[in-house]
C-alpha cells in the first residue's frame, strides 16, 4: 500500500452499547445511522468519577437515556461540543439539564445571511449556545484529563477538534474519520480551510484520532496525507475535465463519482461546489457568475 492510498475502515459500530476504547475514554453511539453518519455518532466520555462528554448527539431520547445511564454514579463536569451539525450538539441541552453540568467547546452557528447565491445551510443546530465558547489553544482541565481545543474550520466554520494529553490522542470529531472522508459543503464549509486544518493537523504528534463517526484512526500521519492527496487528485479530476469544455456541476458529479450511491450525490455536488469555490478564488476555474451549483465552469 502507497503512503498517499487512501484506504478507510469500515468495520460497524454497535448503537447503545459502551464501549471502554482506552483508559480514559468510553464511546457509546447513537441511534442515528445514515449514509451521512455511517451506524451513527460517537459519544465520548472522558474520565471516571468526575466526567466529560463530548458530543452528545442528535436529539433523541434513547441517546439521552444510554448516556445518562453509562455515567450512573459519576458526575458530568462538562459537556463539550465539536461543532454545530445536528447529529452532534442538539443532545448537549437535553444532557445539560438533567445533570446541570455547563456546555463548553464550538462557538454558536453564525449563517451566512448576505450569500448572494441563497444557499442555506440547514444542517446546522441554530439554538446551540455553549455556556463557555473555547477557542483554538483553550483547555479544558476536567478530574484526571484535559482537552485542548484545536480549531479545524472546514467542514464547519466552528469546528473544534480536542486533544487528550493524557493518551497522545485527538477527538477528531467530523474533521478526520476512518470511515470516510468529510463533507465539505458551502456556505459554511470551506475547501480551503478544510485542506489548512489537515496541514494543521500534521504538525501535531497524536498517535490516534477517536472520530465523530466510526472506529478510530490508527496510524494519523499517514491517514492525513492520503486525504490531502485525496483532495489534490480531486481537484486535477475537475481540471481535466473542464479541460475537455466548460460543464455545470451535475455532469462532472456524474463522470467524477461514478458508482456513488443516489443518496449521496447532492452531498457530492456539494463537496464538488466546495472545490469550484476554491479553484476559482485561486484562479484556475472561472464561472459564468457567482460560483454556485448552476453556474458553468471553464478552465483557465
Amino acid at each position: 500500500m502507497a503512503d498517499n492510498d487512501l484506504v478507510h475502515n469500515r468495520s460497524p459500530l454497535a448503537a447503545g452499547v459502551v464501549e471502554q476504547v482506552s483508559p480514559l475514554l468510553r464511546r457509546l453511539v447513537a441511534p442515528n445511522p445514515s449514509p451521512f453518519t455511517f451506524t451513527g455518532t460517537c459519544s465520548y466520555i472522558v474520565g471516571q468519577g468526575r466526567v466529560a462528554i463530548v458530543d452528545p448527539g442528535p436529539e433523541s431520547e434513547e441517546q439521552l437515556a444510554a448516556l445518562l445511564k453509562a455515567v450512573e454514579g459519576e458526575i458530568v463536569s462538562h459537556i463539550v461540543v465539536t461543532h454545530t451539525h445536528r447529529d452532534h450538539s442538539p443532545g448537549a441541552r437535553a444532557l445539560r439539564a438533567a445533570t446541570g453540568a455547563p456546555i463548553f467547546g464550538c462557538a454558536r452557528h453564525v449563517p451566512i445571511k448576505d450569500d448572494a447565491s441563497g444557499r442555506l445551510d440547514a444542517s446546522h443546530d441554530l439554538d446551540h449556545m455553549p455556556d463557555q465558547e473555547m477557542r483554538d489553544g483553550d483547555v479544558l482541565h476536567g478530574d484526571g484529563f484535559t482537552l485542548q481545543a484545536v480549531h479545524t474550520p472546514g467542514h464547519a466554520s466552528n469546528h473544534l477538534c480536542f486533544g487528550l494529553a493524557q493518551e497522545n490522542a485527538l477527538l477528531s470529531g467530523d474533521h478526520v474519520m476512518a470511515w470516510s472522508t468529510s463533507i465539505v459543503a458551502p456556505p459554511d464549509g470551506v475547501m480551503s480551510d478544510y485542506m489548512a486544518s489537515l496541514e494543521k493537523l500534521r504538525g501535531r504528534d497524536d498517535r490516534i484520532y477517536w472520530p465523530g463517526h466510526g472506529g478510530p484512526v490508527m496510524e494519523p500521519q499517514r491517514y492525513l496525507r492520503a486525504l490531502l492527496h485525496h483532495r489534490r487528485q480531486r481537484e486535477i479530476s475537475i481540471l481535466n475535465r473542464l479541460s475537455e469544455g466548460e460543464s455545470d456541476i451535475g455532469p462532472l458529479v456524474e463522470k467524477i463519482y461514478e458508482g456513488l450511491d443516489p443518496r449521496l450525490k447532492p452531498a457530492a455536488a456539494l463537496s464538488m461546489l466546495a472545490h469550484m469555490e476554491d479553484l476559482t478564488a485561486r484562479g484556475l476555474v472561472v464561472a459564468d457568475g457567482p460560483a454556485t451549483l448552476n453556474a458553468r465552469y471553464r478552465k483557465v
